[in-house]
């Protein structure tokens, strides 16, 4: 594929031809071309699945190509390992922390280092570099009190430590608030000035990559589909060719990365006025066996017909706040109330029986057995309804499976079919499935859409919606702020574990949102 006509002042710094990388049957990457340039940042676009990790994985030594060549300042050579990507200059910040809790930030920094440690030429080190590039950093602060932001700004830290002239940004703004990745821009806007970075940021949002890229790249099945210059892009050309069809920006917002905030406050499918609440969380708090604060008097709740978004940074009490909706948890004090009847906390089997169904955040450690069949996976829930005396009805639990892959339209090629071999969208959907088909009167869901493509997204979205207009109330507990402002009709911030704000859609406000996230109460508090 041709690649766009090259800027005069645009150096190459990396270029690859032919990138190919197979696993067994699946091919990652197909032929890839990507030229990444001096005083550039790259995007790199598409759903998860494209390849882009792959390919990066690739450039900074992590995987091996099984074809295709690398070019450093117009020099052939290999990368066979993270060392020696660094030795050419390459330097990485993962999408997932590879920092030890325990531990301060100068030591994190100093991990890997092969010269004689020096803890105050460390600590001089990371405030030279934080004073460069703006990344207010202790270097003496645990590791395990610092927020996603903070945590990403050492992660970059130990990656500038080398004085990398490439640099790849694998998602870097997964867990990161509104404010958070605008400081991270601006310091790649800087480096890439000041310094000449070639710089790859590897994402599935688009507003981020037309904010603050120079180029995109757009990935589809392993194989590049186009290069424009971000100038002469916008966000329903990239959505068509990242998924390969039409996109409703509205509805997919949330998998894209674009929140049209105009759109979606007029959006007036707000839930009936006046009706009593189906849930309430009261005063909920939960300390740890170390005894770390979980949950902080929280309090929430949810009508009928009412979708209430819980938006936040990841690590704020979405988890603790999902065990005990799971009965896996108990409140040290507070209450949960379904339908106005107060429910026992940490009793298994409590939540269910009173109206309450869950879609777990990890499907797989806690949503479904991957040994079992599609079938049994579905009747989980409600295995008694298909049990005599001890003795399952295997007709009954197929004809029920069938009735519901019908219904929610899950791929697959039979009811027996191990639910492992199932595609991860397919499996969210059974999920789905198993928490509607119950009847419940509150659905929890928690990170819902998490790692699926944009057609599951929509998928699972829009049977949220018609959820709650089946009259269920819905606690939709996501890091995501698209996804929040899709589906929510209010919207309630969570921080430390306790409720810190919240807002109707039909007043959505993105910036005072991040604020809150944040931290900041503002006009909330």
């Amino acid at each position: 594929m041709a690649l766009p006509s090259e800027r005069p002042e645009a150096t190459a710094a990396l270029e690859v031809r032919g990138m190919t990388k197979r696993f067994g049957n699946l091919v990652a990457c197909a032929d890839v071309d990507l030229v990444l340039r001096r005083g550039e940042i790259h995007g790199i676009l598409g759903e998860n699945g494209a390849g882009k990790s792959t390919l990066m994985r690739m450039l900074i030594g992590l995987a091996l190509p099984d074809a295709g060549s690398i070019a450093i300042d117009g020099e052939p050579c290999r990368i066979i390992d993270p060392h020696h990507a660094a030795g050419r200059g390459i330097g990485m910040v993962h999408q997932h922390y590879s920092l030890v809790d325990a531990l301060t930030v100068w030591e994190n920094v100093a991990l890997g280092e092969k010269e004689h440690l020096d803890p105050d030429a460390t600590r001089a080190r990371i405030r030279a570099i934080s004073e460069r590039y703006g990344l207010d950093v202790d270097p003496d602060a645990r590791v395990r009190d610092l927020t996603a932001g903070v945590r990403q700004r050492v992660e970059i830290i130990k990656c500038l430590r080398h004085e990398p002239r490439i640099l790849i940004l694998d998602e870097p703004t997964s867990v990161l608030t509104p404010a958070e990745s605008e400081q991270l821009f601006s310091v790649l806007k800087e480096g890439v000035r000041r310094e000449g970075w070639a710089v790859a940021l590897v994402s599935h949002k688009l507003d981020e990559l037309l904010h603050a890229s120079d180029r995109i790249t757009i990935m589809r099945d392993g194989r590049v589909v186009s290069h424009v210059l971000t100038a002469d892009a916008d966000a329903p050309s990239l959505a068509r060719a990242m998924v390969g069809r039409d996109v409703n920006l509205f509805s997919a917002s949330a998998a894209i990365g674009v929140v049209d905030e105009a759109a979606l406050a007029a959006a007036t499918d707000a839930a009936k006025p006046g009706l009593p609440p189906v849930l309430e969380i009261t005063g909920a708090s939960v300390r740890g066996a170390d005894g770390e604060i979980l949950l902080d008097g929280l309090t929430v709740s949810v009508a009928p017909g009412e979708v209430v978004g819980v938006a936040g940074v990841e690590g704020n009490g979405q988890e603790p706040l999902s065990k005990v909706m799971s009965s896996l948890l108990a409140l040290d004090s507070g209450s949960v109330r379904v339908d106005g009847v107060e429910v026992a906390t940490g009793r298994a089997g409590a939540m269910m029986h009173a109206g309450v169904a869950v879609i777990p955040a990890d499907r797989h450690a806690s949503g479904c057995v991957m040994e079992m069949s599609v079938a049994e996976n579905l009747v989980l829930s409600s295995i008694e309804r298909y049990t005599e005396r001890g003795v399952l009805d295997r007709d009954a639990i197929r004809k029920r499976a069938v009735e519901l892959i019908a219904e929610f339209d899950v791929h697959t090629p039979g009811p027996e079919t191990p639910f492992g071999q199932l595609s991860g969208g397919n499996q969210q959907r059974a999920v789905l499935a198993r928490a509607l088909s119950v009847g419940p009167k509150v659905l929890v869901a928690v990170q819902p859409t998490r790692g699926l493509d944009v057609g599951a997204i929509e998928y699972i979205g829009e049977r949220l919606q018609r959820a709650a207009a089946d009259g269920i109330g819905v606690l939709l507990v996501s890091t995501d702020l698209g996804e929040i402002a899709a589906l929510a009709h209010r919207i309630v911030v969570i921080y430390r574990g306790k409720i810190i704000g919240e807002m109707p859609r039909a007043q959505l406000d993105m910036e005072r949102l991040g604020l809150l996230i944040g931290g900041s109460t503002g006009e909330a508090a």
